[in-house]
């Protein structure tokens, strides 16, 4: 039997703006602890004797995120899949089962622990039990899925409701035919036969879900062997199978990733995997997983599972608080003072501030619809940008001129371009810059700068051990980012 991870790493997270952008989206960064949500779901593995290195499945749009975040980490991935488009789950977890089946010498046996790259786990011992639980029923052919035993009656999750029990308490099967309530009972291989999902429900209804005993919240994890799966598929939706197996034909690597065939997986279908194969099977089954878990979908969501005060208010960053309460408050620059106030959710970035009540954050979206429709760049990208040799911080803009911070990391180069419209003057501040302008090199060290004229060919490089850093001022008559023509690229970019 062969364990393969897959983490599913598509999505922008709107609703935790201004945090979270298209281009640097929530499972990206560290709103939990130290490490990124992507790099929690990725260590949460460690100790799972049966699991293998993960395939993710990515936006092409965030392929050097995850790549540098992996090596971070000093982890390696089985397969960084790209997507030219997002398409939902049901294909994405078909692209990394047809991954799984052309590998190895036991393809038929190898099962698939899907994943989201952003959710938290905060028991992975409990996270590990039920994974090896479930793992003999896979090998049975069931479809499995992880119920998370709800904590209060939620409306924003969908349900899964448990039908009879098939394995009790010491793992025998369950041989009478009476239905039996699960009562939420979280022992180490208890699996339920699925009697139905159900959409996200009233407050009444959730109500009485939790009174039942009956219902599990719905986490978006499921395992299964690769094959059934695609069995499945291809029983109830083979016009995503069919699209899948079309894209995956012509399978591109670059780098680290996998690239397909754009125009064969834009023609598939959008669809989860709940409703194109879980809601449809026969063989679901449920696993209960008590775990202190959290899809973090808001900001709200994010204040429950982050610690409090004694006066129920969370804070990150350099904040003061005076007569507040019940609020969540983070800084990652400016310091922030809050003065008789109760139930706010305050977030300040790099340019821009929110401030929303507890009871209306899932509307921060509605935000960043309205962002979007005025053409606004902050619903794509933070003021700095992180780019595969680095990034760059813009620290000020004026008429027909900008000033940006770069970093370069050891050894990383910039590609060989030119500029229509701009000229440049870099000035090292840190490190050392090898600099190349129409076929001429130069070496910089601190204090040194150099000029980069309108249409020269020029590329930045890092040759030393430590990172640089410079500051770029641009002039002219256009600034921005399209302004550019490539001749080489280390990574591959158009």
């Amino acid at each position: 039997m062969n364990l393969i991870p897959i983490i599913i790493s598509g999505g922008c997270g709107s609703r935790l703006w201004p945090q979270s952008r298209a281009l640097y989206p929530k499972q990206f960064l560290p709103l939990v602890n130290d490490q990124t949500m992507f790099q929690n779901t990725v260590a949460r593995l460690d100790g799972l004797d049966a699991a293998g290195a993960p395939v993710v499945i990515a936006n092409e749009d965030h392929r050097f995120l995850v790549a540098e975040q992996l090596r971070q980490m000093g982890r390696s991935a089985e397969a960084i899949i790209l997507e030219p488009v997002g398409r939902n789950t049901a294909p994405a977890v078909a692209l990394a089962a047809l991954k799984a089946l052309e590998q190895g010498d036991h393809q038929e046996e190898s099962v698939l622990l899907v994943l989201a790259a952003d959710h938290v786990i905060q028991d992975k011992k409990a996270f590990h039990r039920a994974v090896e639980a479930a793992l003999p029923t896979t090998m049975e052919g069931k479809l499995v899925t992880f119920g998370i035993v709800p904590a209060h009656p939620e409306t924003g999750y969908g349900y899964i409701k448990a039908g009879d029990k098939l394995i009790g308490n010491q793992g025998v099967a369950d041989k009478t035919n009476e239905p039996e309530s699960p009562a939420h009972d979280t022992s180490l291989t208890t699996i339920y036969s699925v009697t139905e999902f159900v959409e996200k429900p009233d407050q009444e209804t959730a109500q009485d879900y939790l009174t039942s005993g009956d219902y599990y919240w719905n986490s978006g994890m499921f395992m299964f062997k690769a094959s059934r799966y695609l069995e499945e598929l291809k029983q109830f939706r083979p016009d995503i199978l069919a699209a899948c197996e079309k894209a995956m034909m012509v399978q591109n690597p670059d780098l680290d990733f996998i690239r397909l065939d754009e125009d064969a997986f834009r023609a598939c279908p959008d669809d989860s995997i709940d409703y194109a194969v879980m809601e449809k099977t026969t063989d679901a089954v449920v696993v209960p997983l008590d775990a202190g878990w959290s899809d973090v979908g808001s900001w709200s969501s994010l204040a429950d599972i982050s610690e409090q005060d004694e006066l129920g208010n969370s804070v990150q960053g350099d904040v003061l608080l005076q007569d507040t309460t019940n609020s969540y408050v983070r800084s990652e620059k400016k310091l922030i003072a809050t003065v008789g106030v109760n139930d706010l959710v305050v977030v300040e970035s790099d340019d821009a501030i929110l401030v929303a009540h507890k009871d209306q954050v899932q509307d921060v979206k509605k935000v960043v619809e309205s962002l979007k429709a005025a053409g606004r760049p902050e619903v794509n990208l933070h003021r700095k940008v992180c780019r595969p040799w680095g990034a760059y911080d813009a620290i000020d803009m004026g008429e027909r001129f900008q000033v940006k911070r770069i970093m370069v990391k050891p050894g990383a180069r910039l590609s060989l371009q030119k500029h229509y419209h701009r000229a440049e003057h870099w000035i090292v501040v840190k490190g050392t810059a090898m600099v190349e302008i129409d076929g001429k090199e130069v070496l910089l060290t601190e204090n040194q700068s150099t000029y980069i004229p309108i249409g020269a060919v020029h590329r930045l490089e890092n040759p030393g051990k430590f990172d640089l850093e410079l500051i770029e001022v641009q002039s002219g008559g256009y600034l921005g980012e399209d302004d550019i023509e490539r001749f080489e690229d280390t990574y591959g970019r158009a």
